[in-house]
């Protein structure tokens, strides 16, 4: 009996040293910053010192995209027209953050070597407020933290959910 103790001790004890010599692999990522001045490239794309940076969670239209919005509805017949909406999720985010100070959190990088960050202005996340006002959609793939936002936009027709378009995804699939 008295041995039997002493080898479950030993076990225990055994699990727990290699528990703790390895969890340091178990903790998560750890949160690195980049702040500065920031310019933007394209709707989910600014840089921060030299440093590319790619907005987590989101996916605005490519630069040359056009989506459909009707502009006429006469009885049961409605006219549509294209509109350039990648162009216009880019010009929103110049004007809400172009040269301004911004703070980026990023944990990884992706395969063209950009930083994969949530980024702040005055404590306001840029990533949510794309999703929220229909100026990008949440990149389920890659986070689901921003699903309520677009769900939110869907339901008031903001931005490109007050017409047709292609998810940005299919689009450059396809262009």
């Amino acid at each position: 009996m008295f041995l039997n103790k002493i080898k479950i001790f030993l076990l225990a004890s055994t699990c727990l040293i290699f528990f703790f010599s390895n969890y340091s692999g178990l903790k998560s990522e750890e949160i690195k910053v980049i702040s500065g001045i920031a310019k933007v490239i394209d709707g989910d794309t600014i840089r921060i010192d030299g440093k590319k940076i790619r907005l987590l969670g989101i996916d605005a239209p490519e630069r040359d995209q056009k989506c459909k919005k009707t502009w006429l509805t006469i009885s049961f017949l409605s006219f549509n027209k294209n509109y350039p909406c990648g162009q216009i999720s880019t010009n929103k985010l110049k004007t809400k953050i172009n040269n301004k100070f911004l703070t980026c959190e990023w944990t990884n990088r992706d395969r063209y070597k950009r930083y994969i960050a949530e980024c702040f202005k005055n404590k306001r996340s840029i990533n949510s407020w794309m999703v929220e006002y229909g100026l990008a959609v949440a990149y389920r793939k890659y986070s689901k933290k921003f699903v309520s936002k677009e769900i939110l936009a869907k339901k008031e027709k903001r931005g490109l959910w007050s017409g047709t378009f292609e998810m940005p995804w299919d689009y450059r699939r396809k262009n």
